[in-house]
């Protein structure tokens, strides 16, 4: 699955599934930006956690509650800015921080491009870091192969495909299946370009 089919593969989605979708693609993000907030001392990653727990929750039909609209300011807060932060680590931190704030925006209205701009947004952050930590002698062509085929995009493409199928299978919204989805989100704590917050 790549950039351009994925906008075909979330037409299998709908409403709560595209919610979904975008938590699952975020949660595997979040360590990019624990790790960040924690070397740096920036932002509050446990009420980032929060948010993003409230989000499973909603989604799990758990009954508990929580204000959105105003969450949605709290993850504006928690967003680093990459003329203040020039190293790498800032940018994939902040895409944590506007996958999370585009989830809430699918929660509170569910919106296929907003799912896929979540979607995008992860597969972008891999191919950033390959990237950055790819040998500089490559030409244009030979890095964009190199992306292409890298384990860790292999590895994003795959869990997002994973996740819209586990979710086009499901009739409704409930507890377990968010727990499997947030499981396999997790993914042992590595998020989608391989840190942890350990």
């Amino acid at each position: 699955m790549s950039q351009w089919s994925l906008e075909n593969e979330l037409k299998a989605l709908d409403g709560w599934q595209l919610s979904a979708f975008s938590v699952a693609v975020t949660e595997r993000m979040f360590p990019n930006f624990a790790l960040f907030s924690t070397l740096l001392d920036f932002g509050d990653r446990h009420q980032v956690r929060s948010i993003l727990d409230g989000v499973w929750n909603k989604l799990g039909n758990t009954g508990a509650t929580m204000n959105f609209e105003v969450q949605q300011s709290n993850v504006e807060a928690n967003m680093p800015d990459l003329d203040v932060f020039e190293m790498y680590g800032a940018s994939p931190a902040l895409d944590a921080m506007v996958a999370l704030y585009s989830t809430i925006n699918c929660l509170l209205e569910p919106n296929r491009t907003e799912a896929a701009n979540v979607g995008n947004l992860s597969l972008e952050c891999v191919a950033t870091f390959i990237e950055v930590t790819a040998d500089t002698d490559m030409s244009d062509e030979e890095l964009l192969r190199y992306i292409s085929h890298h384990d860790m995009m292999l590895q994003e493409e795959s869990f997002q495909e994973e996740v819209v199928k586990r979710l086009a299978a499901a009739k409704n919204a409930n507890a377990g299946l968010m727990g499997e989805l947030k499981k396999l989100a997790a993914n042992d704590g590595i998020s989608n370009i391989g840190v942890s917050e350990e």
